[in-house]
């Protein structure tokens, strides 16, 4: 196993678990506690942990990549449902839109009318949201399942042959440096996917993820229509990234945010 994967597997079991110790990431990666120590070294200076007396807890606790458990889901819930309003008003019947998977994706698939609408993503949770609304086509591409998610090559395939409209990503981190990221690379592909096959592109974060990163950058803020997030975020942290060319829709905006002018074209 090579050091990214081993660093992914152990910060994967930090956030499942809290903590971890040397001698149990020993055992289930295979490799010699002289190994671990010097991964969790390193992870502990890119401030993704702290190394304790023999092993590790988060750095922050409350980071999170994919969802561990239902607690991630209550987790800043008042943030993600204002995230979702903002999001929604951004599309239009008859859109083709990608969502990512996540919590904070979670609560726009929520708040979807249903009304015609071609929704692609691999998320379990919103495909059972949206599963029932008849109105709403509902494409998934397929793959074998990391947690919520389903991920691997041919959903990979599927989806950069697709032409979607609008596309709203999930981001464990945001960062002016390091754009927007995860911790599993699994998921990488899956999110360059929908980057790739969209016209236009929107990050939904909640501002407690501003300032931060994780191991693994999939996209580059310049690559983005704009980041959604809650009126939470300060004015001085909205004014650094706008300084950097990104647009930010927030709750506390003086106006609403208004629907980009429909495309022509383009059918899943």
């Amino acid at each position: 196993m090579n050091a990214l994967r081993r660093f992914e597997k152990i910060m994967e079991a930090l956030l499942t678990h809290g903590e971890v110790t040397v001698a149990q990431l020993s055992e289930s990666l295979g490799v010699t506690g002289k190994t671990i120590r010097a991964d969790l070294a390193l992870l502990e200076e890119k401030g993704l942990l702290v190394r304790v007396h023999g092993g590790a807890v988060l750095a922050q606790k409350d980071q999170f990549g994919i969802l561990s458990s239902r607690e991630p889901l209550r987790r800043n819930q008042k943030e993600k449902a204002e995230i979702g309003e903002l999001a929604v008003r951004l599309i239009e019947p008859n859109d083709i839109i990608g969502l990512d998977g996540g919590s904070t994706t979670l609560e726009i698939a929520r708040r979807l009318e249903n009304m015609p609408l071609t929704v692609i993503t691999n998320d379990l949770n919103i495909i059972g949201e949206l599963a029932r609304r008849d109105e709403i086509r509902l494409v998934v591409p397929g793959g074998y399942r990391v947690r919520n998610l389903l991920a691997g090559p041919e959903a990979v395939s599927f989806i950069k042959k697709l032409n979607i409209r609008k596309t709203f990503l999930s981001a464990t981190g945001v960062h002016p440096e390091y754009g927007l990221t995860v911790y599993t690379s699994d998921l990488v592909p899956l999110k360059r996917a929908l980057i790739e096959a969209s016209q236009t592109v929107y990050a939904a974060v909640d501002h407690t993820k501003f300032g931060r990163y994780a191991l693994l950058t999939f996209a580059r803020l310049s690559e983005l229509e704009a980041m959604i997030t809650d009126s939470g975020i300060s004015p001085e942290t909205a004014s650094q990234y706008r300084e950097a060319g990104v647009r930010i829709l927030c709750g506390n905006e003086p106006n609403e945010p208004q629907s980009p002018e429909p495309e022509k074209g383009g059918s899943a």
